[in-house]
């Protein structure tokens, strides 16, 4: 399933080129950056691996209550969950095992190393922001659809398995089973 009518096919995402692509100093104003939906969340990237030379990138991530991104653990990305609006509970799985459940409301802040396994649920609807190591930032441009449109006022997208797959591949991840969290 896809919502090819977010951007006109004909001319690409307008958004395309707001990145320098390079690293050089550069403004955006509110509302402003690479736009995806992944089901009805609306991901932003701010900055990404380009303009770092790979060292990271920043994304921004408006999400409905209830959305819920199931257990997975990267590779090689590292991952910080900063809460502007909204709660968001951070699950993650600590370096000997133990199990965590934390609340972030706004103003608090969550890192979650490499190899880690984690996932997070949208208490109350959110805007997040969030630095990852540089190139995965496009992960949600990858498994998403890209769009125009600034708001989560759109259809949502909802990716096919195959296209979900493609994604964690590309981006060195994985989507993990049978985690069961405590407060989930």
């Amino acid at each position: 399933m896809s919502f090819e009518y977010l951007i006109d096919p004909s001319k690409g995402p307008q958004w395309k080129g707001v990145l320098p692509g390079k690293p050089q100093p550069y403004v955006l104003r509110k509302g402003e950056g690479e736009h995806s939906m992944l089901f009805a969340d609306l991901f932003t990237v701010l900055l990404s691996g380009d303009e770092t030379e790979g060292q990271f990138g920043i994304i921004t991530a408006d999400s409905p209550a209830g959305d819920i991104i199931p257990t997975h653990s990267h590779n090689e990305t590292h991952e910080t969950f900063y809460v502007l609006d909204g709660k968001v509970r951070l699950f993650y799985q600590d370096d000997e095992g133990a199990k965590h459940s934390e609340l972030l409301t706004p103003g608090d802040f969550g890192f979650v190393p490499a190899g880690f396994a984690h996932a997070y649920k949208i208490e109350e609807a959110a805007r997040m922001m969030g630095t990852l190591s540089g190139g995965f930032e496009r992960f949600f441009q990858h498994m998403g659809t890209e769009t125009d449109h600034a708001t989560t006022e759109q259809p949502p997208f909802v990716p096919d398995f195959p296209r979900m797959g493609a994604a964690a591949q590309q981006h060195n991840m994985q989507f993990l089973q049978g985690f069961e969290w405590p407060d989930a």
